[in-house]
């Protein structure tokens, strides 16, 4: 049986640094075991270079959903935040990113866990329905 693949959904305040998404990337990584697939955001966030680095430094590619995406994956969260519920219509974008990311079947196997301004969750995918 193969490993499950898994799909990571990030957050983040504008300006964070990339160490600090590269730490809780590789702190959410320990609590799961899979093949990590791509790392995944809102569209929204294409400005913040520390996605772009960290998806460097762990050769993934970083793929931006349309808000529409999130919103869909939205019933399948279980974190919410009231401050991205204001600012982007959805409980939480690594949540909702990981879930879109992964595609239709997709379960949460970390729900949100956060740390020096990054939001971290992971979701499994069938393989042939993830977004990369």
């Amino acid at each position: 049986m193969s490993a499950p693949r898994l799909a990571i959904g990030l957050g983040c305040r504008s300006g964070v640094s990339p160490d600090s998404v590269m730490a809780l990337i590789e702190d959410a990584c320990l609590r799961v075991e899979g093949e990590v697939i791509a790392l995944y955001t809102a569209e929204e966030k294409q400005a913040e270079l520390a996605l772009d680095e960290a998806a460097r430094r762990l050769r993934l590619p970083l793929v931006f959903l349309p808000r529409s995406l999130l919103k869909a994956a939205a019933p399948k969260a279980v974190s919410v935040s009231v401050r991205v519920l204001a600012r982007f219509s959805v409980p939480s974008i690594a949540e909702t990113a990981a879930l879109a990311g992964a595609g239709p079947g997709a379960r949460l196997v970390l729900p949100r866990i956060s740390a020096d301004g990054v939001t971290c969750a992971i979701a499994s995918c069938d393989p042939a329905s993830s977004l990369e």
